[in-house]
């Protein structure tokens, strides 16, 4: 490696939610491990939950470090301590979470110009920073911004966001083709609630900040890779005129399994007992269940979602999180721990998510399509039934569902916001489940329903798992999980994933750029 590409420092600054910020610090790791010093900028809180896995990053050598700012919580009108975006108690106090990250900007141009040393090459900073586009700019450096999403989805919403098609459809709930897209797509306008319809005027000037400092930025970073979305990275590269490197699936960069455990957080499970545990069932058996980490669920929604993994009479694991104190009597009354014993593992917190999907006993996922979860149920291979609840997540479904063809929806129409649930559940089922569902007939409007389609028993049909050419080796597997999942072709993924194996990341042409910048 070059003497001049060993000098230079990237400094990061991922946004303060989980994922936004579990990607981010497998991005540093990655640029350490090609001789880039790497400054983390992040708060505490936040530094305590990533601490152990940056710990083992320096002890093996690695050049990072991590500069913790304060984060104005309480000056914002936020709770004391409030430092992760998991932590508003709703989203009434979203828009003051955004405030108190804008008022970071002070302490991180001063680190900049004055602290960090050697001097910055650049700064790779979050969507959700606009004003680091500026800083970056009086600090005479590039800022490469870091979009935590698909290209697909990145582009479908710009597409939108210039046509306005949607505004012409009369009814929420009726579907409309969006335009200029190499595959047939289609959505609703209440699927883009809270992206680029029905927004308030507060959250429609920061989506314009983002959108000025975006065509500002010097280039854009995206967790993706080229095979995996190559004709969405083209058109997308064309509409917005940058730079773009797509450096991921980053979550591969976790090869040990203490990583893996501990990304993102340290585990709410034991990673040992979790894995003799799913060491205990068949290859392909057993259904993930987790919908993420701002997800909360109505508890009539959350009783509905336990009774059809019962009925289903196959093994899952289930992570809850949010849980309210109606469910938790529920949980406590019926039983439902004694109910599954041996059968289903629920983790209460945070799930080591890599460590279970690489896992060849893992048949299915059913997941909210973040796209860190996406992504990492596809490196795995694992078939994925689709719940999306808010945001992008529903342009993710469409990509799982209809792009790559490699999960079946569970039916949601409607996105829901946490501070919302209670008062409307998650809504509108589609009859895609039905379809998939070997008993037939009606939609899945309670757990029975859910419980039959999951444990099908349709015929066997072979499907060459994607994850064993990534994880573990091992030819030809069969998805043990509902008739409909059998049924998938992962052959696309499968192409994807061994022609991005044959090459280097594109995170070695932007340190070769900046290598030139600097």
């Amino acid at each position: 490696m070059a003497i001049h590409e060993q000098k230079l420092h990237f400094v990061l600054l991922p946004f303060m939610a989980q994922g936004h910020t579990i990607p981010m610090v497998d991005i540093a790791r990655l640029l350490a491990k090609r001789g880039v010093i790497v400054t983390i900028l992040t708060t505490p809180l936040n530094n305590n939950r990533f601490k152990a896995v940056v710990a083992r990053a320096i002890h093996s050598g690695l050049h990072i470090r991590v500069v913790e700012l304060k984060f104005p919580s309480v000056e914002a009108g936020l709770p004391e301590g409030c430092e992760n975006f998991d932590m508003i108690p709703s989203m009434d106090f979203a828009l003051k979470f955004f405030a108190a990250a804008g008022m970071l900007r002070d302490q991180v141009e001063e680190l900049l110009q004055k602290e960090t040393k050697p001097a910055p090459s650049c700064l790779i900073s979050d969507m959700c920073f606009p004003w680091t586009t500026n800083v970056a700019q009086n600090c005479g450096i590039p800022r490469i911004l870091f979009h935590g999403t698909s290209c697909f989805s990145l582009l479908c919403l710009h597409i939108l966001e210039i046509s306005k098609d949607f505004e012409n459809i009369a009814s929420d709930t009726e579907y409309f083709v969006v335009p200029g897209l190499p595959d047939r797509i289609e959505m609703t306008k209440a699927q883009l609630r809270g992206t680029i319809n029905q927004l308030t005027s507060d959250w429609n000037d920061v989506r314009e900040l983002m959108k000025e400092a975006e065509t500002e930025a010097f280039g854009v970073v995206a967790n993706t890779f080229e095979e995996l979305e190559p004709e969405y990275l083209k058109e997308y590269i064309k509409v917005k005129g940058k730079k773009v490197w797509c450096i991921g699936p980053v979550s591969l960069c976790n090869k040990e399994e203490l990583d893996k455990a501990e990304r993102g957080n340290k585990a709410s499970i034991d990673e040992d007992f979790c894995t003799k545990w799913l060491d205990s069932k068949e290859s392909n058996s057993v259904l993930y269940v987790c919908l993420g980490s701002l997800t909360r669920l109505a508890t009539a929604q959350l009783i509905e979602l336990g009774l059809g993994l019962e009925a289903s009479n196959r093994p899952f694991v289930w992570v809850i999180r949010n849980i309210s104190d109606e469910f938790q009597a529920w949980f406590v009354e019926e039983k439902f721990v004694e109910r599954i014993k041996g059968r289903g593992l629920l983790i209460h917190g945070w799930a080591p998510q890599v460590l279970i999907l690489s896992h060849p006993a893992i048949g299915g996922f059913i997941t909210h399509c973040g796209w860190n979860s996406t992504l990492e149920g596809i490196c795995a291979g694992v078939p994925m039934i689709t719940w999306p609840i808010f945001a992008e997540q529903f342009c993710n479904e469409k990509f799982i569902v209809n792009v790559l063809k490699t999960g079946l929806r569970i039916g949601v129409e409607i996105p829901v916001f946490f501070g919302d649930e209670e008062k409307t559940g998650v809504l509108g089922w589609s009859q895609d489940v039905p379809k998939g569902w070997a008993g037939g007939g009606g939609p899945p409007y309670g757990g029975v329903y859910l419980g039959g389609w999951l444990g099908g028993s349709l015929p066997q049909v072979p499907t060459t798992r994607a994850h064993h050419s990534i994880y573990n080796p091992s030819g030809q597997e069969t998805s043990d999980i509902g008739g409909g999942l059998r049924l998938l072709d992962f052959s696309l993924i499968r192409r994807s994933l061994w022609a991005y194996s044959t090459r280097e990341s594109d995170l070695l042409l932007m340190v070769g750029e900046m290598a030139k910048h600097d």
